[in-house]
This record gives C-alpha cells, sequence and structure tokens, in this order.
C-alpha cells in the first residue's frame, strides 16, 4: 500500500473518533455548567473541556476569558480551531475522498451521509445567535456518525492493511482521549472549596463516565458507589472495557502485528507498542496511585504520542 493511502486512513479514523470525543466532552460540560454554581466554576468547567482536548492554549490566543457560549464555539465551530468538531468530519471526509476505493461502499456512504448533514446544519445555523437546537443537532451527528463508520468497516471491509491502519488511527486516537479525560477530571475540575467525595465530586465523576458511556459497564463491573480509583482502575486497566487504555493498546499490538506479518518486517512501532501494553498488563491501580495518578497519565500520553510519531515514520507520510 502506499504511504500516501495509508496516511489518509490512519488520519480518517483518528479525525472521526477526535469529532466523536469532542461531541461527549461538550455534552457532559454542558450538563455539568447546568448545576447551581459560581461564575468561576463556570470557568473552570469549560477549561477543564478546553484542558482536556489539548486546545486551552490556542483558546486563550483568541479569547481573553473563558465563557460558556466562546469554549462552544471554539470546540464547535471554530473555523481556525483544527481540532473543531466541524474541522474534524471536514478532515475526516477529506481523506475520506482521497481513498474512496480503498473503503467499502457502505463505509464512504457513513462518512459522506454525514458530512452532507453536517453541511445542512451549517447552512441553516444563524451566524448571529447561539442556536441550542443546532447545536444538539450537530453533537449527535457527530456520535451517530463515528458509529456508523466503526460499525460499517468492522463489518464490511477486508480484514488487510486499508481496514489495519484504520483500526490503527481509531485506537491511538481512543487511548489519547480517556487519558486525557482522566487526567483532567482528577488535577483540575474539581475546586478547591469542594471535598473529594462530596456531592459535586460524586456528580462530575458519573458525568465522566457518562461521557464515556460507560456508567453501565462501571455498576456492572464493581456494584458499587462511584470512586475514583475503580473509575481510574475501569478507564486504565480493564481489558474488557473497549475504551480502557489497555483495551486500546491491546488492539493496538494486534493490529501492527497484523501489518508485521503482511509485509514480514518488523519496526520501532510494534516493539514500542508491546513495551506499553506489557506495562499495563503488569500494573496495579494501587500502584498507579502510589505512583501519582497525574504522572502515569503523562507518561502514558508522552508514549502514546511517540507511538504516533513512530507509526508515520514507519508506515505514512512524513
Amino acid at each position: 500500500m502506499l504511504a500516501r493511502t495509508a496516511d489518509n486512513l490512519y488520519w480518517l479514523a483518528r479525525y472521526i473518533e477526535r469529532a466523536e470525543h469532542l461531541a461527549r466532552i461538550v455534552n457532559v460540560t454542558r450538563r455539568l455548567a447546568a448545576l447551581p454554581s459560581t461564575n468561576e466554576r463556570d470557568r473552570a468547567e469549560w477549561e477543564s473541556a478546553l484542558s482536556s482536548v489539548g486546545a486551552l492554549e490556542r483558546f486563550q490566543t483568541m479569547h481573553n476569558k473563558i465563557t460558556p457560549d466562546d469554549a462552544i464555539e471554539f470546540l464547535v465551530y471554530e473555523p481556525t480551531n483544527p481540532s473543531s468538531i466541524v474541522n474534524c468530519i471536514e478532515s475526516g471526509r477529506f481523506n475520506a475522498r482521497a481513498v474512496r476505493t480503498a473503503l467499502t461502499a457502505e463505509t464512504w456512504d457513513s462518512i459522506n451521509t454525514g458530512w452532507l448533514e453536517l453541511k445542512r446544519l451549517q447552512q441553516a445555523r444563524s451566524d448571529h445567535r447561539y442556536d441550542l437546537d443546532a447545536l444538539g443537532q450537530l453533537l449527535d451527528l457527530a456520535m451517530k456518525m463515528s458509529l456508523d463508520v466503526d460499525g460499517s468497516s468492522y463489518r464490511t471491509m477486508l480484514r488487510n492493511d486499508a481496514y489495519w491502519f484504520g483500526r490503527l488511527g481509531l485506537y491511538v486516537e481512543r487511548a489519547d482521549n480517556t487519558a486525557r479525560l482522566l487526567d483532567v477530571k482528577y488535577n483540575i475540575l474539581l475546586p478547591d472549596t469542594e471535598v473529594v467525595g462530596g456531592s459535586l465530586d460524586y456528580f462530575q465523576w458519573t458525568a465522566i463516565l457518562r461521557a464515556v458511556s460507560v456508567l453501565t459497564s462501571y455498576n456492572w463491573v464493581y456494584r458499587d458507589s462511584v470512586k475514583p480509583w475503580l473509575i481510574a482502575d475501569l478507564l486504565i486497566l480493564r481489558q474488557e472495557m473497549p475504551r480502557s487504555l489497555i483495551s486500546c493498546y491491546d488492539n493496538i499490538v494486534r493490529f501492527l502485528d497484523a501489518l508485521a506479518r503482511a509485509y514480514g518486517r518488523q519496526g520501532a512501532s510494534q516493539r514500542h507498542g508491546r513495551q506499553v501494553l506489557t506495562r499495563l498488563e503488569n500494573t496495579s491501580i494501587n500502584q498507579v496511585f502510589s505512583a501519582g495518578l497525574h504522572e502515569f497519565i503523562t507518561g502514558f500520553v508522552d508514549d502514546n504520542n511517540k507511538l504516533g510519531a513512530e507509526i508515520a515514520e514507519q508506515y505514512l507520510v512524513s
């Protein structure tokens, strides 16, 4: 496969997964901000949302202070933000169109239909007011589009290098999103004046579980009240949880190994992926908290970024 084609497939999956994650972040932050609060806490919640997707610094270059309307506009619609939901869907469709013949008709239709609906929503949206209905429709579109693309790819694509590069992009992006979300909640979201384990802390953790659609799974696995260390265990070390870091890396290693067998050669990405997976397999949640959750997540994000760079150097367009 041409490196350009592999690059398009990899980034197609990353952009669509990122759009879904952003939609979930905006939804959960809107719920948190709907609680009775001070203006300072509203700001902290949206600051947390921006920080969790790595957009805080770029936002601050454009705005003097953080307001809900400005944060939503930046995360969802802002044309100069390359990771806004609109830009992610646009970029995903651009990459898909470049490799149209590598996709099945069903997968392409999922992407193109979602993009056309995005265009319709943008045309219907007023440029001069904050439209809650249009926002809700766009967030729903981003989440549904991701599910449609994921499902059609899984059900219709051959298990070959085109499929494997798409899956790599999905799981590298998902691992980064899960890690950042967990880190931001643990270190930023709860105000200094609130008590860990208090009602606000409980509601925020529950909202985080809802943001990644794992609240029911949490109740099935632990049959306990919401506790931060159990949430961390679920999102980091539980293999059966599809958004957990260890599950993401189990899939990453599997697809990297499939590429290595197909091309007859292993490289730095295979070795690094296995190293990260082995560390996760040999870690307990007590060890994670003993060393510091923030430090663990920071190290993981750095490792995940390194893996992305190694995949690019080994297989993609540099």
